[in-house]
């Protein structure tokens, strides 16, 4: 990532992984009701504003270029809102470094959009309180409440019922993005079948990678069979990610095309990323963000 210079206040927007995904229900509104263990990986967009006498927002990074037909982007709508909600003046030039690939089921929008409500607290020095910025976040995003918090949560609802879950043993995860973008829309509306349980959780949670991986077998990612048959490519993703040395677990997360291996350590997984490489592909391996 690119350094900045001092005095320009700077958020990260780390990467949001479903270990499992349930989905346990519809609204008679429309709106699924899921169930997620989500953890934070550490890689992930950067968000950074300094002082300006409006409001504006620039893209920059690897896949600045997905965003660039975007009329309205999600960082300035809860911006906007924020300043609405608490009667500030919009006002601040952010930057968003935009690392992670766009539409992928790693929330980056939701990440961006948690780290601007947290960044802009700061910057124009107001203090909304945790239930009051996930209520705003809620109203334009799904994720964005388990996003603000940025750490190891039991998502359940439709994303607004957070519990935190106990800390997770140490191990590495890797990323792959086939290189596509998949609707969230459209993956939901390809489901089909009957809706599943909520995996129970350990209240203790896990003394080991291990432990970990025996409730994460149990679970299932409910979309990810709908997400193949709109993008095949995945299945190319996760046969590689199960064929590599040390993965204990491969799944895809949230509607795709992201998928992610479980390793037992950052080493295993910076080193499994590097042989997984190929063109096209987007791949990263390290750890999870520390909470």
């Amino acid at each position: 990532m690119t350094s900045l210079p001092p005095g320009i206040l700077i958020e990260a927007a780390p990467a949001k992984v479903n270990l499992h995904l349930h989905v346990v229900g519809k609204r008679a509104d429309g709106y699924h009701l899921l169930d997620s263990l989500v953890v934070f990986a550490a890689i992930g967009d950067r968000l950074s504003v300094e002082a300006a006498d409006s409001l504006t927002l620039r893209v920059t990074g690897p896949f600045a270029a997905g965003l660039a037909g975007e009329p309205d982007n999600l960082v300035l709508r809860v911006a906007r809102s924020l300043a609405d909600r608490y009667e500030v003046a919009p006002r601040g030039a952010l930057t968003l470094e935009k690392n992670l690939p766009v539409s992928s089921g790693i929330g980056g929008g939701s990440a961006d959009a948690a780290a601007a409500l947290r960044l802009l607290c700061r910057f124009w020095s107001i203090d909304p309180g945790p239930a009051a910025l996930a209520a705003l976040g809620n109203a334009l995003g799904a994720d964005i409440p388990v996003c603000l918090q940025g750490r190891a949560a039991s998502m359940s609802g439709t994303g607004d019922i957070l519990a935190p879950v106990a800390a997770m043993p140490p191990m590495g995860i890797v990323l792959v993005n086939p290189g596509i973008a998949v609707s969230t829309a459209s993956v939901f509306k390809a489901r089909q079948g009957a809706f599943s349980q909520p995996l129970p959780l350990p209240s203790a949670g896990w003394s080991s990678p291990e432990a970990l991986i025996a409730t994460l077998r149990q679970s299932s990612n409910d979309l990810e069979s709908p997400a193949l048959t709109l993008a095949p490519d995945i299945g190319a993703v996760l046969d590689r990610l199960r064929a590599e040395p040390g993965c204990r677990l491969a799944r895809m997360s949230g509607s795709g095309a992201t998928c992610f291996g479980l390793f037992a350590t950052e080493a295993t997984a910076a080193a499994a990323a590097i042989r997984l490489a190929r063109p096209g592909w987007w791949v990263w391996g390290g750890g999870f963000h520390p909470a």
